[in-house]
């Protein structure tokens, strides 16, 4: 306890001092692109906070010893990256990125990748990204294009066109580490014919030092409604040098280790901005003076009360509030699971925490950052007009929450694995194994009255959410496109059914330590009371829309739309 204390604190007060403050400008500023050179200047500041961040070891925090890495647990590493996300989210895509090139290599690569590779980018002296987008494909990568041609040393030669590739051209490291889809000779049509390289800005020597610049460059930036201050590139590759990852044809399953990273870190980037966009909004509402109490002065000695006394505004922080508590909890139980995954003993264990893992990363990333979006907006909402002017900040939270509800495959497409592949697919095998915890904390918490409150929503939302998924199987067995229609408010029921779990398990253990004097566990029980009485009702009106069908949706011809 005392060394994650001392990390997280450390982790603070660099997110705090040396990141925070690079936020606002470095949406205002950008990036800018030299055409002719290829190179993209991160904004004022970036550079410099990414060698202090390299420099106190933060890259290396939960990477494998054997690769210079401090071997310390990915949750830690994940409450360090919820900070910098609240911080600063456009400046942490550039390290966090390398994060998933770091596991896809070190699970697929060969000995001789690892090596060279994996040190390097643990120490962040070289950071990762990774090229899928296509101009004509974005999430169907089976039309993807980039060729790769065999050489006679053992590289391919790789051309094609990439685009919307976060962190794809910077200033902050000496070199980018690439990680590319495309296609060999002869490779059979659609996702069966995809393979993944590794091609580096600058081709290394086998000794870890760089040789020549490799033709991987940045053609163009793309022009975003936020997170200004990260480098979305279009990338052009032109005969570039690259390197076979795992197996020819089989890129696709090697690049979803990186991509399901990418979930979890585009989740934990709407969670960080939900956190800052409460804490800002909480200090507001205590400061601002509007109106009076609609039941009498609350302030009487000053000219008006503070907004934070009026119910509706209460409303906005709590919900702001909820979602950031509930997405913490939710986030660092999969996290954890992720940890056992990759290190526990047990074999059966292992698989039982990769199952839930693989269920749990599309909600993740799709109730997050939906709920990120309502969150920020109800927080700009409470300061007002002053919400909407740059300089408060407020916006900007906004506009950063309103692109991870997209990027790293839409929530839509989230909904659509979650309820086709990871729930239909298996008869809904991993959906019970978690609904097994939920029967199981209902069942230990018994009757005892004063957690009643808390289990029986819980109990409910589990019950309808186990018939509502038997329906729609059977009506998906009918007509595919019944998944279609209901898999995004399937998805956010989903949701809520993990949130309510995390918030009954909250409560219990607050319940235990009301009379502690700590007003944590106090403060704990309110949000989980508010949360349950007035979020979770959400629920009624999507498994609603849910059983409403495919109909409603497809009956109108396209040429009436």
């Amino acid at each position: 306890v005392d060394t994650v204390n001392a990390v997280l604190e450390e982790g603070g007060k660099f997110a705090a001092e040396v990141i925070q403050p690079l936020n606002l400008s470095g949406d205002q500023q950008g990036c800018t692109l030299d055409k002719a050179t290829h190179a993209v200047s991160t904004p004022e500041g970036f550079r410099q906070a990414y060698a202090k961040y390299v420099e106190g070891g933060w890259p290396a925090l939960s990477t494998d010893p054997a690769y210079g890495g401090q071997g310390l647990p990915h949750l830690l590493n994940q409450c360090l990256y919820e900070m910098l996300n609240s911080a600063n989210q456009a400046w942490t895509m550039y390290p966090g990125l390398s994060h998933g090139a770091y596991e896809c290599l070190h699970e697929h690569g060969a000995d001789e990748q690892k090596k060279l590779y994996l040190p390097k980018l643990s120490s962040g002296q070289w950071t990762g990204t990774m090229c899928l987008t296509e101009p004509h494909c974005g999430t169907d990568l089976g039309l993807l294009r980039t060729k790769a041609e065999p050489q006679a040393d053992g590289s391919y030669r790789i051309t094609g066109q990439k685009i919307f590739i976060s962190s794809g051209e910077h200033d902050l490291a000496e070199t980018i580490v690439h990680l590319v889809l495309a296609r060999l000779p002869e490779a059979p049509a659609g996702s069966k014919g995809i393979s993944l390289f590794v091609v580096p800005k600058f081709v290394p020597k086998a000794d870890g030092t760089l040789g020549a610049r490799n033709p991987i460059t940045c053609t163009g930036l793309e022009h975003k409604m936020g997170i200004h201050g990260n480098a979305t590139c279009q990338m052009a590759l032109d005969g570039a040098s690259g390197w076979l990852v795992g197996h020819p044809n089989k890129g696709l399953p090697a690049m979803f280790v990186m991509m399901n990273a990418a979930r979890i870190g585009v989740a934990n980037q709407s969670l960080g901005l939900t956190e800052v966009a409460y804490q800002n909004a909480v200090a507001y509402a205590k400061d601002r003076l509007q109106m009076r109490s609609l039941s009498g002065p609350k302030a009487p000695e000053r000219a008006a009360d503070p907004i934070i006394v009026h119910p509706d505004v209460r409303k906005m922080l709590l919900t702001a509030r909820a979602y950031a508590e509930g997405a913490r909890a939710l986030a660092l139980h999969t996290v954890l699971l992720l940890d056992q995954e990759l290190s526990h003993p047990d074999h059966e264990v292992r698989k039982a925490c990769a199952d839930e893992v693989q269920l749990l990363t599309p909600v993740l990333k799709a109730f997050f950052t939906d709920n990120a979006w309502i969150a920020t907006s109800h927080c700009m909402q409470v300061y007002g007009g002053h919400g909407y002017i740059a300089e408060w900040g407020m916006e900007q939270y906004v506009r950063d929450a309103r692109i991870n509800m997209i990027y790293e495959g839409t929530n839509t497409i989230q909904s659509l694995d979650l309820l086709g592949r990871k729930v239909l697919a298996d008869n809904g095998k991993k959906l019970k194994a978690f609904g097994k915890r939920i029967i199981d904390f209902v069942e230990e918490a018994g009757v005892r009255e004063e957690i009643q409150e808390f289990v029986n929503p819980l109990a409910d939302i589990g019950d309808k959410m186990t018939k509502r998924t038997t329906e729609l199987g059977m009506k998906a067995f009918q007509n595919p496109d019944e998944v279609g229609a209901a898999a995004v408010d399937y998805l956010r029921v989903v949701g809520h059914l993990c949130f309510a779990y995390f918030f009954a398990r909250s409560a219990k253990i607050a319940l235990a330590k009301k009379d502690s004097g700590d007003p944590f566990y106090t403060a704990k029980l309110h949000t989980a009371r508010f949360y349950f009485a007035k979020l979770l009702p959400e629920t009624a009106s999507l498994i609603r829309s849910a059983r409403a069908g495919v109909a409603p949706l497809m009956a109108m011809e396209e040429a009436l739309f």
